[in-house]
């Protein structure tokens, strides 16, 4: 399913209707959509990289108001669709943790999902539900989403197609860079604010929203 889903995403950057698409997928990816914008993104930006900056801005700003919703969802319907967007996503073990690490570091996390492969949907929700506030929730998404949509597209404006290629020859690294990333996300947030190791202990253990 989730190959059928990246395919039809995909076929979204030929389309004549593309940034539009660009910005539906980068609004719901923030809340619920499983595929990230990034892919597209890059697909744009190779075919007009005159247009890759315009389109990085696009996919931030579709992507910071998408995280609204998201929070819309965790602060207003957690009960009747929250829960359940999280468990159709796989990520109900992480629900509780990433509830703890947000009551821990604030903003901070927001920022870090933003530049990391992080799910972002997952904070987005989980910032509702907990009630984090809105103004540092908006300023760290905007940060943290334009970090790293907007490199994507002033190296395309800059270099164009030899980035591409240097993806391709590089894909493994990137991919074992990514994942590096994943797992030690979380544990970059022992480093910020106060408390860190006990913090991180805490949240790790954290399995049910209960022990918050």
């Amino acid at each position: 399913m989730l190959r059928r889903l990246y395919d039809w995403t995909m076929e979204k950057a030929a389309h004549r209707h593309a940034p539009g698409w660009l910005a539906l997928i980068s609004f719901v990816e923030s809340s619920f959509f499983p595929i990230p914008p990034h892919p597209l993104l890059g697909l744009m930006c190779l075919a007009e990289p005159k247009k890759a900056v315009r389109f990085a801005l696009i996919c931030t700003f579709a992507s910071v108001l998408g995280g609204l919703f998201g929070y819309a969802i965790g602060f207003f319907l957690y009960e009747s669709v929250g829960a359940w967007l999280i468990g159709v996503l796989g990520l109900g073990e992480s629900f509780p943790k990433a509830a703890c690490y947000l009551k821990e570091y604030d903003w901070e996390v927001i920022l870090l999902a933003g530049t990391t492969p992080v799910p972002f949907k997952l904070l987005t929700i989980t910032a509702g539900f907990i009630g984090m506030g809105l103004v540092p929730f908006i300023l760290a998404s905007i940060a943290g989403r334009a970090l790293i949509f907007m490199t994507v597209g002033i190296l395309f404006r800059l270099f164009g197609a030899p980035i591409k290629r240097i993806v391709d020859e590089y894909l493994g690294l990137v991919t074992a860079v990514f994942g590096a990333l994943l797992v030690g996300g979380f544990l970059v947030l022992a480093l910020l604010g106060g408390g860190g190791e006990e913090a991180q202990d805490k949240c790790s253990q954290v399995t049910s929203i209960a022990q918050i």
